[in-house]
Order: C-alpha cells, then structure tokens, then sequence
C-alpha cells in the first residue's frame, strides 16, 4: 500500500503542477506537435475500444470514470445515458472536465477529486480507468483492481506493455520533452500481469499508434 500512495502522491503532483496545462491543451483541438498528436490520436483510438466494451445503451447503469482527466471518457459515457462518477486524482484536472460538460449532460455527472479507489464513491456496473494505472506495479494494480472490483461487476482499464519499441522510446526520454515528462511509466508482461491478479483477467486489444502505445484490458472479479 505504501508504493501506491507514494505513486499516486506522484501522479497528483504532476497533473496538478507542470502538466496541467499540457494536459489541457493535448486533449483539446488546439494544434500540438508531431509527438504529441500521435498521442492525442491513439488515445482518442483506446478510448474508443473502452468503450466498445460496454452497451451502447448505459440508462440506469453507474459508471467509475477512474482517472477521469479533462473529462472525454466522462462526456460519453454520459452521452450514452450513464450515470457517471468522474474521479481523478487532481484538482485542476477534474476542474477542467467540470468546466468542459456540456450543460445538458451535467445533472448525471459528478465529480471526485481523489483516490478512485475509495469505498465512498459506491457501486458500479462497469469502471473504465484509462491510462490511470499505467504508473503503478503489478502488485499495486492486482490489489487496486480487486478492490475496484469488490463494487464492480467489470473493470476495463489499460496498462503499457512491455515491448521493444516502447521500452526504447521510453528509455530515450521522447514521449515527451523533459521538461513535461510524466511519472515512470511501468511497462508490463502480461503473463506476469495476470499472475499478479490471478483469475478473471483479459487482453481485449492493443492501440498503437506513433508514441501512444497501450494495451485494453479488461478484469471481472
């Protein structure tokens, strides 16, 4: 427990710090660079197959937005007739995604502020966590899905897999300029992944795309 509060004390400070305006201008339409659109297009892509694991129709069911960020997944989901609990770990980002709802979806959404984990947000049909534990340990994923899972009956979430052209792009520092460079990243084997969790554990699909490189799980405990 202790390396997944130290990580997730991490994650807060550069979301909420150097990142929050970076993060703010990727997930928008405003023009970005080379790197950083390639970026914007395969989450825009996982985001997409997320999504596609759940009904088209979500009236009456309760959606986790686990690492809600500036609120894209927020927006469809609620679109899709959720009602939705958009949780993140910073203050700034989850201001962001409040002030992004359109006025029209904002009576299903409520906003969170902190560990999407905690027991007080409540029970869900489907929590969807994207790129929210890509930071974190197999052991610190294991228990946070297992617990994610006890209020749950399905959690898709993504994580970085342990491939050549990653772990070079990543050792050499290009995801971002260093000045912007996020949290270490862990890349994962799955196999050593799924040991981790035990049973219940799926690879739905991979988007690559550019300097976005991520893999769709999906875990029903």
């Amino acid at each position: 427990m202790a390396s997944y509060t130290a990580t997730r004390d991490r994650v807060e400070s550069y979301f909420d710090g150097t990142a929050t305006k970076t993060w703010e201008r990727l997930t928008s339409d405003a023009p970005v660079s080379r790197i950083r659109q390639t970026v914007r297009e395969g989450r825009d892509r996982m985001r997409a197959l997320m999504l596609s694991r759940l009904p088209e129709d979500l009236r009456g069911a309760r959606v986790l937005d686990a690492g809600c960020g500036t609120g894209a997944m927020t927006e469809e989901l609620a679109m899709r007739g959720a009602t939705v609990m958009a949780a993140d770990i910073s203050p700034k980002l989850v201001q962001i995604a409040r002030d992004r709802l359109p006025e029209g979806l904002r009576p299903q959404v409520s906003f969170h502020a902190g560990d999407m984990t905690d027991p007080a947000l409540g029970r869900f049909d489907f929590v969807l966590a994207m790129d929210s534990l890509i930071y974190y340990d197999a052991a610190d994923i294991a228990r946070t899905l297992h617990a994610l899972g006890q209020r749950a009956g399905q959690v898709v979430f993504t994580v970085a897999p342990r491939t050549p052209l990653l772990m070079l792009m990543w050792n050499a520092g290009k995801l971002f300029p260093r000045s912007d460079r996020s949290p270490v990243m862990i890349p994962h084997d799955l196999k050593d992944l799924g040991r981790a969790t035990g049973p219940g554990l799926a690879k739905i699909g991979r988007v690559s795309r550019g300097f976005y490189i991520s893999d769709c799980m999906e875990y029903r405990p």
